[in-house]
C-alpha cells in the first residue's frame, strides 16, 4: 500500500496544478457567449456624438432612431437587420438620401425580437421601394424598443 502513495500524490498534485493552469489561461480569453438563442444582427449607424444634444440635433431629419451609450459617446442607429443584404439595402437608401452610414455588428439575445425581425426582414428583401424602406425601418425600430429593453433607447422626432 505505502509503494502505491508516493505516485498517486504525486499524480493527484500534476493533475491540480495543470487543471489550474489550463482553467486560469482562459479567464482573460475574449470568447464568443455560445447560445441557441443569440444571433448577429446588422445595425445601420448614422453617427456618433459626443453629447446628447449634439445627437438629437444631428438626427431631427429621422422619424425613428434608437441610441447607445458607451464610453461617454452617444451611437445613433436609423436601422437593424438579421440579413446583411438587407442591412446593406438600408444603407443603400440612406445613401441615395445624402447620409453616411455604417453597418455594425453585434449579437443579441432577445428571442421574440429577433423571430419579428426575421419576418420584417422577409418583407424587406422583396422591397425596392424607398418609402417601403423607409417605413420597415421606422417600424423595426419601434419594435425593438418595444421588446429590447436594455441600454438602447428609442427617440422619435414629433414634428
Amino acid at each position: 500500500m505505502k509503494k502505491y502513495f508516493l505516485p498517486a500524490f504525486i499524480s493527484f498534485c500534476i493533475g491540480i496544478s495543470m487543471a489550474y493552469s489550463i482553467i486560469h489561461q482562459y479567464e482573460s480569453y475574449d470568447g464568443i457567449t455560445v447560445s441557441k438563442n443569440v444571433k448577429n444582427i446588422y445595425y445601420i449607424q448614422r453617427g456618433v456624438y459626443s453629447n446628447k444634444e449634439n445627437m438629437e440635433n444631428n438626427m431631427k431629419d429621422f422619424i425613428s432612431y434608437i441610441y447607445n451609450t458607451e464610453d461617454n459617446m452617444y451611437y445613433a442607429f436609423i436601422g437593424i437587420s438579421s440579413k446583411k443584404e438587407n442591412a446593406e439595402k438600408i444603407q443603400n437608401y440612406y445613401k441615395e438620401k445624402g447620409y453616411d452610414t455604417y453597418i455594425k455588428q453585434r449579437v443579441l439575445n432577445d428571442t421574440d425580437f429577433i423571430n419579428i425581425l426575421s419576418e420584417y426582414d422577409t418583407i424587406l428583401a422583396k422591397t425596392e421601394d424607398g418609402e417601403g424602406i423607409k417605413t420597415i425601418c421606422n417600424q423595426v425600430l419601434s419594435k425593438y424598443e418595444e421588446y429590447v429593453n436594455g441600454k438602447y433607447k428609442d427617440k422619435k422626432n414629433t414634428n
